[in-house]
């Protein structure tokens, strides 16, 4: 939806790229929409277009409807035959964990014709592609209760830990100073996650200061190598660490707050029988732990 790819790129350009339609044509149906609507959707500005709270309102309401018809053409079709579909999973480093590949594995083993789609993004982008209805569900980190936009369904806890490599230097000795963990580079999350502002917070609580040399990323693969072959710490979840052989925990006296791993759903739309799938098998294999 234009609309929506605008506000969310914040140029015509952009958002036509997106959609996969030529700018003039962009222009005109922006043009059109305003008109039959009576009312000015974006302010242009030298930077591009600025949403007005008019359609902030009209953007939430037309995600709804384009996520209803998007989630009746696939339920439709799953009736049809009930082991074909599809199922798009929200996932996020800091949130995500081994379980997931579990999930997929089983959901695949069970249900070979059914489609799985993981899409990797930050938090924030996560919520909005679920309420657009291009997700069916995410699977990470839960930093909010059920509201009436979200369902939130609580999996398990777990804890994040600082992990290193097994050869690093820190990792061969019993004891050092936590003014040191600043001397070697990091890997952190952007500065829009939640376990970025958390690991701020240690670096202030132990009166050191933030790590100039660091790699902002939550891609699994980089951090994957990151970790293993060079002397980079990173903050990970327990249950990652245990997908990392070779890598090692400094200790569960640095250990950061757990935290809980969940599912999160739209509250505005049922699930289609492919989601309903996936989500009985995570509680299962949580359940089987």
């Amino acid at each position: 939806m234009l609309a929506d790819a605008i506000t969310r790129l914040g140029t015509l350009s952009a958002a036509a790229e997106e959609l996969n339609i030529t700018q003039p044509a962009a222009t005109r149906t922006l043009r059109e929409l305003e008109v039959l609507l009576g009312v000015t959707l974006f302010d242009r500005t030298s930077r591009g277009l600025s949403p007005t709270p008019l359609s902030a309102a009209f953007t939430g309401h037309a995600r709804a409807v384009v996520a209803q018809v998007r989630q009746a053409e696939r339920h439709v079709a799953e009736l049809l035959d009930a082991d074909r579909g599809s199922v798009v999973v929200g996932v996020h480093l800091t949130g995500s964990n081994a379980l997931v590949p579990r999930a997929v594995a089983t959901l695949k083993a069970r249900h070979p014709l059914l489609v799985v789609e993981l899409f990797e993004a930050l938090p924030q982008r996560l919520l909005s592609e679920l309420e657009s209805g291009r997700l069916d569900l995410i699977v990470g980190r839960l930093t909010r209760p059920t509201d009436e936009h979200f369902v939130r369904r609580r999996l398990h806890d777990e804890a994040v830990s600082l992990v290193v490599r097994a050869e690093h230097p820190l990792a061969q000795r019993q004891e050092f100073d936590v003014a040191e963990l600043s001397n070697y580079p990091w890997i952190m999350p952007s500065s829009e996650a939640r376990l970025r502002g958390e690991l701020e917070q240690f670096f202030g609580e132990q009166g050191i200061d933030l790590p100039s040399n660091r790699v902002e990323t939550t891609a699994f693969l980089a951090v994957r190598h990151l970790v293993l072959t060079t002397d980079s710490i990173a903050a990970l979840s327990t249950s990652i660490l245990r997908e990392l052989p070779g890598a090692v925990s400094l200790g569960p006296q640095l250990d950061l707050a757990s935290h809980s791993v969940g599912i999160t759903l739209a509250a505005s739309r049922p699930l289609t029988p492919a989601a309903k799938k996936m989500i009985d098998i995570l509680q299962e294999l949580v359940h089987g732990q």
